[in-house]
């Protein structure tokens, strides 16, 4: 993982990540989990951006907030996805292969 990005961080990101639509803020924070604050430092670090958004839902409007990813935060999980392969490649060269017959 890379620095300054934690787990949850990175998560979050990855699924913002898997649509292009982005997801509600509440959808993040009661179905996935997510803390709200750790969303807004996502947006105010600028990973995220997050707008604010009306519909017509049952004949009711309905106003929410939507968080989608940027580039920014497009780089940040590929940068710890790299540093995870890195991680990962050094641990191996130092043990070497494990077999097992």
């Amino acid at each position: 993982m890379s620095p300054g990005l934690s787990t949850e961080q990175r998560q979050a990101l990855e699924l913002l990540a898997s649509d292009p639509h982005g997801a509600g803020e509440e959808l993040l924070v009661v179905a996935h989990g997510f803390d709200s604050d750790m969303i807004a430092g996502l947006v105010r670090s600028g990973f995220a951006t997050a707008n604010r958004e009306t519909m017509k839902a049952g004949g009711k409007t309905i106003e929410f907030v939507r968080i989608t990813i940027t580039d920014a935060g497009r780089r940040a999980i590929e940068g710890s996805r790299v540093a995870q392969l890195t991680i990962e490649d050094r641990s191996t060269s130092l043990t070497g292969p494990v077999w097992r017959g």
